[in-house]
């Protein structure tokens, strides 16, 4: 079972993603981002819902980081071109680092990402899969 779920804070926040493979947190983050911006994400498998498609790769040198580093990439799209990604096409995770190609939606999407920050990050292993949370500045 995949869930994701924000958690209020004072000008921040943070989401929690919990699933059973790993592709999924990053699959999920960048459906919960959607959302954030006020568009619907759709099911990874509907190939109907996207406008348009970016590519986009980063490195880190762990796993928290590099899904600090994926959400800063999607952020960057928003907030730049007016792009939010509503599903992923195609992730290649490696040891240190991520190429993916993201379909979704250009448009006007709130300025609402200030940034992505490193307090209370994690990702990691859990009995069902996979736990990760990130806070968002907002």
């Amino acid at each position: 079972m995949t869930v994701y779920r924000w958690v209020d804070h004072t000008s921040e926040v943070e989401l929690e993603i919990e699933t059973t493979e790993e592709r999924e947190v990053f699959d999920e983050a960048a459906r919960a981002l959607a959302e954030l911006l006020g568009v619907v994400a759709t099911d990874t498998t509907d190939t109907t819902d996207a406008t348009a498609e970016r590519r986009v790769a980063a490195r880190a040198t762990d796993r928290p980081t590099l899904l600090a580093a994926w959400l800063e990439e999607l952020a960057f799209l928003g907030e730049t071109e007016g792009f939010v990604a509503r599903r992923v096409v195609e992730l290649e995770l490696g040891g240190d680092g991520f190429r993916a190609t993201v379909a979704g939606v250009v448009g006007e999407p709130p300025p609402l990402v200030k940034a992505v920050t490193y307090h209370r990050l994690a990702f990691e292993r859990s009995e069902a899969g996979y736990f990760a949370r990130v806070v968002l500045d907002v």
